[in-house]
């Protein structure tokens, strides 16, 4: 041993140095992403423990790298070194550590592990030297080394602040948070003073596990210790924590009394005023930047803001920041362009503009690519998207979780499966966001099978504990009619973990499942027990199931919590009021919460335009859609599928101004038409009667229609009693979805219509011997906070006696006002007076029936029917308005009815 370590000094340090400087000495600045070959071996190999068994003829002596330091005595006496003196003794360790030094920085540099063992297997001889074993400790968290790290750092007998601070920031950045948190304070306790990078390590550690409290005990001992006033560095460490933490008004009063400020003070405030969605702040403290300051932006200073103008839809100051990057030269600066993609897609940019800002680009990376997958999902251009996906260069799991996300967003479930199958099949890395994203596109198919076996895999592969995983495995149970399981799910969420999100699940389950019942208990429930914080999210989603099911009321209550509570400023809020009122029959104040709301998205112009649509105001929907492109608001592919609708519903024939619409999609607006689309063009086409030049329109797409576009016709030739071409498509909507009893429902309807009542029994008969159900149809109406459900000939309802001889009163009134019974809507074999019998109890009689019983001379009636009114049921309703003088308010699958003086809204077109 002792042989060896006195011939350490005897390797040339010049030629070492100089052996590594002259291998790098042609390597660009850059380090390349593997470290070469040559280097690994020639420098950790031959230069360590081939030239001292030459020089010694010794054998080769192992020491294990993770070796602690103090293991090995103190070798290095004043006579180790033979006989040279005390001064060149000394020369010699010095030049030898420094050379130790250059070395321990290239390997962390390369990514070299092996040179750093091989030093480490060499100053393990040395005498203990802090300043190296710091640059050793340095060196493996670089290279990720974090547990050899740790055991030289508990060799060490006198560990410095550089020593934890180094340990702090590597466990942090390993997410051993809670271990840099421990040792942070260990060193405390020892005596050993923080310098400002101990305090950012920690701080780091805090922001990272998003630990509030334990930030405030630090910033306390930034205060005591002077670092505050003295270092910009703190403080801006500071700021980052509060922002992710929330406090927006601590970051704000951080930073006012901040005496010294650099580019990343003002970054970090304003990117913490961005993430708490304060986006006039940010741009009133880039204007102080830039006036009292006079800093420079940088890059993260412009793609921060961009960030603020896509969150706030404010299309001309992005346009400001875009020309301020162009002035000073960022204006091709790589972030810069990948937020400006982000910022032209969500606000006002046509296709065409995000298209030509890519192809200029002079570079691109990973997040380039993966932006423009989510700007084409976001246009609902799917194949464009797909076809960027297929042309990058390299594709990681982000570029898969984009366009997997994209694909749901756009209703595309299947394609979102197989491609989660690809990435399953390739053994790519599954995330969160990946199975939340495919739990939703299984929501989306509503295949219980389908939704069974994902299921299975989740739990298998081991993320069935995950919460975030649970919640989105039951909601995908209530979107795929799994409701028992969905039950168990719900039973068995953990009592110490917050259930507010799944309690929003099930209630919603409960609705979409026809159970609005259970909703609407559940609801109540929680509300009892404080279990159901109705926070922005939870506010949305219950606004939702209160407008599905009718419950105006119920959606009033939510609409004052928001008031109390301030979130009448979330976007999501008022566009779910807003759209809660307009599905409750109540258009004026759904105009009115338009009006009121602070700033409006698409969503928002999109649910005006629908609730104008639900009450059959065409007209209405077209001014709102003048106003839109007057002011300058971006249209989504859903508003243009809105705005053609919106032609079915007007008071003269403006088929023309439709086509014209139509025709400009593409080479105005950049949406390329979908199956969406052209459904809603054939609607119009068909309303109007111009059932040919649909159905040639349909021949003439660029794609192959999907069921929706022939649905749409059928519905057409249903109104118009147009069996001839109602035959045609019926065969095309049996060859792509055989299985769906809706379809034969419809294809009956059209020949119940037209008076064919043999073949609309031969379709129902054909129906049933295929095993194929019809959803049963049922109205209800709310009283007293209370859902009353009726069916066909329902008698279980506690006050049937009431109701049947209250319908028997009203059906005689209605016979001497001139009501002739249709029988033809009842498709049962079965004697004439029979089929009025059946015909007369209809759900939607017996639900209105109830309303008037119920309800104060006067009042208007408000029933909701699951699938579309029958004609008779609608033409006898009219009458009742007539004869009780009251205005009934029906909403089915069509739209909404309004019943007044014998008249119905929708002008018997429906």
């Amino acid at each position: 041993m002792a042989t060896i370590i006195q011939s350490i000094p005897s390797i040339s340090t010049t030629t070492t140095t100089a052996a590594a400087t002259s291998y790098y000495s042609h390597l660009s600045s850059s380090p390349p992403k593997t470290p070469p070959p040559f280097f690994s071996f020639s420098l950790s190999k031959s230069l360590f423990n081939f030239k001292l068994r030459k020089a010694h003829h010794q054998p080769h002596f192992s020491t294990s790298p993770t070796q602690s330091l103090s293991s090995t005595p103190t070798l290095l006496a004043s006579d180790s070194f033979g006989p040279s003196s005390s001064s060149s003794q000394n020369d010699s360790e010095n030049s030898l550590i420094d050379t130790f030094f250059n070395l321990l920085r290239l390997s962390a540099r390369y990514g070299d592990a092996q040179l750093a063992n091989a030093v480490h297997a060499c100053i393990v001889k040395l005498q203990e030297h802090n300043h190296l074993s710091n640059a050793l400790i340095a060196a493996y968290l670089k290279l990720g080394l974090v547990t050899e790290a740790y055991s030289v750092f508990l060799g060490l007998s006198s560990p410095n602040v550089v020593s934890y601070t180094s340990l702090v920031s590597g466990f942090s950045k390993s997410n051993r948070e809670h271990d840099a948190v421990e040792l942070f304070f260990r060193m405390r306790e020892t005596g050993i003073e923080p310098n400002e990078y101990s305090f950012v390590a920690i701080l780091t550690a805090c922001i990272r596990i998003l630990e509030l409290q334990l930030g405030l005990q630090v910033h306390a001992m930034v205060i005591k210790l002077g670092f505050l006033e003295d270092s910009v560095f703190v403080s801006n460490a500071l700021m980052g924590l509060y922002g992710k933490c929330g406090c927006f008004l601590f970051v704000l009063k951080l930073f006012d009394e901040m005496p010294h400020r650099d580019i990343t003070s003002w970054n970090t405030v304003i990117s913490c005023m961005v993430n708490g969605f304060m986006y006039d702040k940010s741009f009133e403290l880039f204007r102080n930047m830039q006036r009292n300051d006079g800093l420079r932006v940088d890059q993260f200073t412009l793609s921060t803001l961009l960030t603020a103008c896509t969150g706030s839809a404010s299309l001309m100051k992005g346009l400001e920041v875009h020309a301020h990057a162009i002035k000073i030269g960022l204006g091709a600066n790589l972030s810069v362009n990948n937020a400006l993609i982000g910022f032209y897609t969500n606000c006002g940019g046509g296709v065409k503009d995000v298209t030509a800002l890519f192809e200029r680009m002079p570079i691109r990376d990973m997040i380039t690519w993966t932006a423009m997958i989510t700007a084409y999902m976001d246009f609902g251009l799917v194949e464009l998207a797909v076809e960027v996906f297929d042309k990058m260069p390299e594709r990681n799991s982000f570029s898969y979780n984009a366009l997997l996300a994209g694909l749901c967003r756009n209703g595309k479930g299947s394609r979102a499966l197989d491609l989660f199958m690809k990435m399953v099949e390739d053994s790519l890395e599954l995330t969160d966001f990946t199975l939340t994203s495919v739990l939703s596109a299984c929501g989306l198919l509503m295949d219980r099978k389908i939704s069974e076996q994902i299921h299975g895999f989740i739990l298998k592969i081991g993320f069935g504990s995950n919460t975030c995983i649970e919640a989105a495995l039951l909601d995908m149970c209530t979107k795929c009619g799994r409701i028992a399981d969905a039950e168990k799910m719900f039973s068995r969420w953990p009592h110490d973990q917050d259930s507010s999100m799944i309690r929003t699940s099930m209630i919603c389950g409960y609705a979409r499942n026809g159970q609005p019942d259970e909703a609407i208990s559940l609801f109540n429930i929680s509300q009892s027990e404080g279990t159901l914080a109705l926070d922005e999210v939870a506010s949305t989603s219950v606004l939702g199931l209160c407008g599905n099911i009718g419950y105006q009321n119920m959606g009033k209550q939510i609409h004052c919590h928001a008031i109390k509570s301030g979130f009448l400023s979330d976007l999501a809020v008022g566009n779910a009021i807003l759209s809660m009122y307009s599905k409750c029959w109540n258009m004026d104040d759904a105009i009115k919460i338009f009006n009121n709301m602070p700033t409006h998205n698409t969503v928002s112009w999109n649910g005006l335009l629908a609730g104008h649509l639900f009450h059959r105001q065409g007209d209405e929907a077209l001014a709102i859609w003048s106003k839109m492109k007057k002011i300058g608001i971006k249209p989504d592919t859903i508003t243009f599928v809105l705005i053609i609708s919106a032609y079915r519903h007007t008071k003269s024939n403006l088929v023309d101004d439709c086509r014209s619409l139509f025709s400009s999609l593409k080479s105005i607006y950049g949406i390329e038409p979908s199956s969406d689309h052209y459904a809603s063009f054939v609607g119009v086409l068909g309303y109007w009667g111009l059932l040919e030049e649909a159905e040639e329109m349909i021949s003439k797409m660029p794609f192959e229609p999907d069921v929706s576009v022939w649905r749409a016709l059928l519905d057409s030739c249903r109104i118009h009693s147009n069996t001839t071409i109602g035959k045609r498509v019926a065969k095309h909507i049996l060859a792509l979805e055989p299985k769906d009893p809706s379809t034969y429902i419809l294809i009956s309807n059209l020949y119940s219509a037209s008076g064919r009542w043999h073949c609309s029994e031969m379709v129902r008969a054909n129906m049933r011997e295929s095993g194929f159900r019809k959803h049963p149809g049922r109205s209800w109406i709310i009283y007293h906070n209370k859902i009353h459900f009726f069916y066909a000939r329902d008698k279980s309802h506690p006050q049937t006696k009431d109701i049947y001889s209250g319908l028997e009163i009203l059906i005689l009134e209605s016979l001497k006002a001139g009501y002739v019974p249709d029988t033809s809507y009842v498709l049962h074999d079965v004697e004439e007076h029979q089929k009025k019998d059946f015909l007369f109890y209809h759900s939607a009689k017996l639900a209105a029936t109830y309303g008037l019983l119920m309800t104060r001379p006067g009042t208007p009636i408000r029933i909701v029917k699951n699938i579309l009114l029958c004609g008779d049921c609608h033409t006898f309703l009219k009458y009742v308005s007539v004869v009780t003088k009251r205005e009934i308010f029906l909403r089915d699958s069509s739209g909404f009815h309004c019943f007044s003086n014998g008249q119905c809204s929708c002008k018997d077109y429906w």
